[in-house]
């Protein structure tokens, strides 16, 4: 089994309704995502798959993130933007547009801030 991450970042704003504490305001994120990407079997050059295919794929739902205000955003508009369910929502996009029989999105790490990240994996 290969493992491969790749890493990017973006930068966003939100409000964390019913939250009883400071996140109940308007606050920002420079957020780091890691993709974990898992596949059995190479191709003839010895890739499972090309680094620059999972990082742009990654950076075109990425971009749909990137200096917005989360709450404004399908799906964050009836869903908290919490970290959870900004890095389920990646999750499932990128399963979405790289999964194949051999390539799997085995999990996505966000970081909201240097000390505090979320896992989310199926």
């Amino acid at each position: 089994m290969f493992k491969l991450i790749v890493k990017k970042e973006f930068s966003s704003a939100h409000i964390l309704n019913g939250h009883p504490g400071d996140c109940k305001r308007m606050h920002g994120h420079n957020w780091t995502v890691e993709a974990k990407v898992e596949g059995n079997k190479i191709n003839k050059i010895g890739m499972v798959i090309d680094f620059k295919d999972i990082k742009n794929k990654l950076g075109e739902i990425i971009s749909r993130l990137d200096h917005r205000y989360l709450n404004d955003v399908e799906p964050f508009k009836e869903n908290n933007p919490t970290a959870e369910n900004i890095s389920k929502y990646i999750y499932k996009e990128l399963s979405n547009n790289i999964n194949t029989d051999n390539i799997k999105v085995s999990e996505i790490k966000l970081w909201e801030t240097s000390n505090s990240a979320v896992i989310y994996t199926e």
